[in-house]
C-alpha cells in the first residue's frame, strides 16, 4: 500500500508501507553553511579544474539578464563552496574556499599565489648568514596557452568597459577563436590549469616542494608518508586548512577529492589525521579518485602484488577517517556503459576527469541547493539536505555502511512516459571500479539526484514531472532500494568552453538523446553541445562487496600470511603488524556489515582479522570462509570479484572569477 504524507505544494513523502520506501522526499530542516573543499594529486585537481568550471560557468550565467532563466532561477548557494573577499586595493573577490595540493611545477604557467591579489614574493632578508657567493638559477615561467591569454584578454577588456573604452572585437573573430581554443585543449592539456578558468585564493595552491616533477617517481605509499612529515609541509597545508575553516562562520563538513594511485593517498591519510584531532565532529565526505592511466596493466608479479598493497592500504587509510567514501575510477572507461554516448580517450586525463566531475558536480548538489519551505511552492529545485544529514543518510543506518558506489547517466535520458526502469535506471551506470551487476540488496539505501531533465518533446521537465516517473519506475521496478531520498533541480549542467570534445553524435545542442546522428565521426563539444541533463545515485548496496572483499584478501595473502612476499615492502613503508591486522579488521568489518550471511569462524569474521587464526574474531591465515572471501580472493557467495546559448567567454561563458 502506497499513501502519501504531507503535500499542499510543498514536498511529499511517499511511502510504500510494506517496504519503506521513500520515493519523493521529505523536506529536511537544514541550513547552509560552509564546506572546505580539498583536493590531493594530480588526478584529483584534473577533476576539481573541471568542477570548478563549472560552478564558474554558473555564476556567469546567473548574472547575466539574457541567458536562459533556468540559470538564473538555479537556487544553488553558492557560499557554501565560495568565499568572498578583498584584496588590498578594496576589490572584493569570489574564490572557491579550497585547498589543492599537487607537485612542484605542477601549476604549469598560474602562480601558487594567484593573480587576484598581486602579492609579490617577499624581497631579500637584510640578515646576512652567509659571506660566499651566491647564483641564482631560475626558469623562465611557462607561456600561457591560448585559452589562458583569452581569459586574461577578456579580464581587459572588462576592465576597459568599466572605463569607457571598448576593444572592439567582433564576434566572427571571437568564434574563430574559441574554435582555435577546443581544439588546442583537447589536443595539447599538459597541466589541470591549463584549462581553468577560475581565480583562487593565495592560500588555497600548495606545491609539494622540490622532491618529484615526475608522477612516476612518486608511487610509492612510503614515500608519500614522508613528503607529508618531512620538514614543514604537513604544517604548512594544515594550516592553509585552518585559514579557510576559522573564517567560516560555521563549517558544516570537508569535502575531498583524493588521487588514491598514488603518494598523494598517503599525504592525504596524513592530513585527514589531523582533520580528525582538530575537527572531531565535523564529518568528512571523501571521493577517493583514480585515471585509467594509473590502472595499466602490470608486467611482473613484482609489480601486481605492489599496486595490489597500495591500493589495500590506501583505501584502509582513507576510509578510517571519512564518515563516506566514494571510490571512482573505471580502468577503462571509454569501453564501460557509463560511456555509452560519450567518446573518451582514456589515457587523457583532461577527458577522464571531465567525466567525472560532472558525476560530482551532480552528486553534491543537495547540500548545495537552497532549502525551501514544507509549504513553498518549488518550481526549481527539491530535496535539498544539508552536509552531516546527506552524510548520516548513506552511512548512518542500520548496518553503517561507509562506503558507497557512485553511478552515472551522462546524459541522462528523457522522460518518456513509459515509466518502466529502463527509462532512467538502465541509463545508471557505475564509475566505482569492482562492482557487482544485478545484485538484489533488499537493504540498499540511495540518494539520486536528477537535474536539468528533458520530456520526450525536448521541453524541461518539471520538478512534479521528474517526481512522478522516479515514482512510477519505482513503482514498476522489481528490486527497489529500502530508502531513496530524490533531489530534483531544473538547472542543467552547463558545458563550459574548455570542456574536452566527448559527446558521442547522438547527443544534441541541450543534451537530448537523438533518434538519428549527425553526420561526421567527430566528437562534439562545447561549441556543438551548450547543457546537458545529468542523473546520479550513490547508493550504498552490497555491489560493493568484491570491491572490499579484494583489498582484504589481498592483505591476507600478500601482506599477513607467513611468509607473505608484500611484509617486507609493509614494513618499508612503515606499518607495523598491529597496524595490519586493524585494517585487515575494519575491511571485515566493512564486508561483514553488507554480507546477508554469517560469516565462517575460520574465515571471514565479523570483527576482523587475526594474526595467523589466533583469534575467534580474526580471519585465520590459512584459514577461508565459506560466505566471505576465500583463499584465493573468490566469493562463495554468488558475488564476482569483477563492476540557445551564446558560446563565448564572454557571453555565454562570462567568467565569476573576476571581481564579484
Amino acid at each position: 500500500m502506497v499513501k502519501k504524507i504531507g503535500g499542499d505544494g510543498g514536498d511529499e513523502l511517499i511511502v510504500d508501507e510494506e517496504r519503506r520506501i521513500t520515493l519523493v522526499p521529505v523536506y529536511w530542516l537544514a541550513a547552509m553553511r560552509e564546506i572546505v573543499t580539498v583536493q590531493v594529486g594530480g588526478f584529483a585537481n584534473f577533476i576539481g579544474s573541471h568542477f570548478w568550471n563549472f560552478q564558474d560557468e554558473l555564476l556567469g550565467l546567473a548574472s547575466d539578464p539574457n541567458n536562459d532563466p533556468v540559470f538564473r532561477n538555479q537556487c544553488l548557494n553558492m557560499d557554501v563552496l565560495y568565499r568572498t573577499g578583498e584584496t588590498q586595493q578594496g576589490v572584493l573577490t569570489y574564490t572557491p574556499r579550497l585547498v589543492s595540493v599537487g607537485f612542484q611545477g605542477s601549476l604549469g604557467s598560474m602562480s601558487s599565489r594567484g593573480v587576484l591579489y598581486n602579492e609579490s614574493s617577499p624581497g631579500p632578508s637584510d640578515v646576512v648568514t652567509w659571506s660566499g657567493s651566491v647564483s641564482t638559477h631560475a626558469s623562465a615561467p611557462r607561456k600561457k596557452n591560448l585559452f589562458l591569454q583569452r581569459l586574461y584578454e577578456e579580464e581587459q577588456e572588462s576592465f576597459s568597459m568599466i572605463n569607457g573604452t571598448s576593444s572592439g572585437k567582433s564576434d566572427s573573430q571571437r568564434e574563430i577563436q574559441d574554435k582555435d581554443i577546443v581544439e588546442l585543449l583537447d589536443n595539447h592539456v599538459e597541466f589541470w590549469t591549463d584549462f581553468s578558468k577560475v581565480h583562487y585564493h593565495p592560500q588555497s595552491l600548495y606545491e609539494l616542494g622540490g622532491l618529484w616533477m615526475d608522477p612516476q617517481d612518486f608511487d610509492n605509499y612510503g614515500i608519500g608518508k614522508d613528503a607529508f612529515s618531512e620538514g614543514f609541509r604537513g604544517e604548512e597545508i594544515c594550516e592553509r586548512l585552518r585559514f579557510f575553516v576559522e573564517e567560516s562562520d560555521h563549517i558544516q563538513g570537508f569535502q575531498f577529492v583524493v588521487d588514491d594511485s598514488g603518494g598523494f593517498s598517503a599525504v592525504a591519510a596524513d592530513l585527514l589525521e589531523n582533520i580528525a584531532d582538530e575537527y572531531a565532529n565535523t564529518p568528512v565526505l571523501l571521493f577517493s579518485v583514480r585515471s585509467p592511466s594509473s590502472q595499466m596493466n602490470l608486467r611482473s608479479r613484482k609489480q601486481t602484488i605492489f599496486r595490489e598493497l597500495h591500493d589495500t592500504v590506501s583505501f584502509s587509510r582513507l576510509a578510517s577517517f571519512s564518515k563516506l567514501i566514494v571510490p571512482v575510477g573505471l580502468p577503462f572507461l571509454s569501453e564501460s556503459k557509463a560511456s555509452t554516448f560519450l567518446r573518451i580517450e582514456n589515457e587523457k586525463p583532461y577527458h577522464c576527469s571531465a567525466v567525472y566531475a560532472a558525476a560530482l558536480h551532480s552528486a553534491t548538489l543537495p547540500y548545495r541547493m537552497e532549502p525551501v519551505g514544507p509549504t513553498a511552492d518549488s518550481f526549481d529545485v527539491s530535496g535539498a539536505v544539508d552536509f552531516n544529514g546527506f552524510v548520516q543518510m548513506l552511512a548512518g543506518q542500520a548496518r553503517q555502511n561507509t562506503v558507497v558506489i557512485l553511478d552515472a547517466a551522462m546524459p541522462a535520458p528523457a522522460l518518456n512516459g513509459k515509466q518502466h526502469e529502463q527509462s532512467l535506471l538502465g541509463n545508471l551506470q557505475p564509475l566505482t571500479p569492482e562492482v557487482s551487476e544485478d545484485v538484489e540488496d533488499l537493504q540498499a539505501v540511495e540518494s539520486m539526484i536528477i537535474h536539468g531533465a528533458l520530456r520526450s518533446d525536448g521541453q524541461r521537465a518539471s520538478i512534479f514531472e521528474v517526481k512522478e516517473t522516479v515514482n512510477a519506475i519505482y513503482g514498476h521496478a522489481i528490486t527497489r532500494p529500502v530508502f531513496c531520498h530524490l533531489s530534483v533541480a531544473r538547472c542543467p549542467l552547463p558545458i563550459p568552453l574548455p570542456y574536452p570534445s566527448i559527446f558521442g553524435n547522438l547527443v544534441g545542442q541541450y543534451g537530448e538523446l537523438l533518434n538519428s546522428p549527425f553526420v561526421g565521426s567527430s566528437p562534439r563539444g562545447s561549441l556543438e553541445v551548450h547543457s546537458i541533463p545529468m542523473a546520479v545515485r550513490l547508493r550504498s548496496s552490497s555491489a560493493i562487496l568484491p570491491f572490499l572483499e579484494n583489498r582484504l584478501g589481498n592483505l591476507r595473502r600478500y601482506g599477513l600470511q607467513r611468509g607473505a612476499l608484500g611484509a617486507e615492502l609493509l614494513r618499508n613503508w612503515g606499518f607495523a603488524d598491529d597496524e595490519l591486522y586493524d585494517m585487515g579488521e575494519m575491511l571485515s568489518k566493512m564486508a561483514h556489515r553488507l554480507s546477508a550471511h554469517e560469516l565462517s569462524a575460520h574465515g571471514l569474521s565479523a570483527h576482523g582479522l587475526s594474526a595467523h587464526g589466533s583469534s575467534a574474531h580474526g580471519l585465520s591465515a590459512h584459514g577461508s570462509s565459506a560466505h566471505g572471501l576465500s583463499a584465493h580472493g573468490s566469493s562463495a557467495n554468488g558475488l564476482s570479484a569483477h563492476g540557445s546559448s551564446v558560446h563565448g567567454i564572454s557571453a555565454h561563458r562570462k567568467s565569476a572569477h573576476g571581481a564579484n
